[in-house]
């Protein structure tokens, strides 16, 4: 199983991090939420990298030009409230995917072959990550897995790592830091994210 740590290499990825993680810029919202939005861009991108591709021919006004581009049947799931921002930046990017939220009714299409992406921005215990991985399953087995995470505990990773399938899954993290609290936050983490989105809950 492989595990991608952006915060080992220098990238405008840190950015975003710094500004997500400052309590001083947390309290805009709509900044925040387009940061997230923005990792999601990024991740999107250098997971890309990853697919299946094979050449097609495209016509254009005077010819016909040989493209590469990715054969992969997308699904992506996110689990809900704070996963909506780090999803719509893997939608930006892949734009003809299948959709997927945990928490929220919906009428999903089987699927026996796809490319599973699971999306959550704070991947705490990998509890949460691990249910809705199961809930895929009732529609067909994904032939790979990118779980996808902006802010993971080791403890998460280490979970991760234990239950998905080790042959078929990719872990992609902006950062991964070394605990969680008693309150199952990550330290030092960045807080609530879907508070920091869409304000506290009642």
């Amino acid at each position: 199983m492989k595990v991608i740590d952006f915060s080992k290499t220098n990238s405008i990825l840190n950015q975003y991090i710094s500004e997500i993680r400052n309590v001083e810029v947390q309290n805009d919202r709509l900044r925040f939420r387009r940061n997230i939005e923005r990792i999601g861009e990024i991740m999107a991108y250098e997971m890309s990298k990853e697919f299946t591709y094979s050449v097609k021919n495209i016509r254009t006004p005077l010819g016909v030009a040989p493209v590469s581009t990715p054969d992969n049947n997308l699904v992506i799931s996110t689990i809900l409230r704070a996963g909506l921002p780090f999803h719509q930046g893997f939608l930006s990017y892949f734009d003809g995917a299948e959709n997927a939220f945990v928490s929220a009714y919906r009428k999903y299409k089987d699927c026996l072959l796809y490319t599973l992406i699971i999306t959550d921005p704070m991947l705490a215990t990998g509890g949460s990550m691990e249910l809705s991985y199961q809930a895929m399953l009732t529609k067909g087995h994904p032939a790979e897995i990118h779980v996808a995470s902006i802010i993971a505990s080791q403890k998460a990773i280490d979970h991760i790592i234990n239950v998905f399938p080790e042959d078929k899954t990719t872990i992609w993290c902006a950062a991964i830091d070394p605990e969680i609290n008693e309150h199952s936050y990550i330290v030092p983490g960045l807080g609530d994210a879907g508070d920091l989105a869409y304000g506290e809950k009642e």
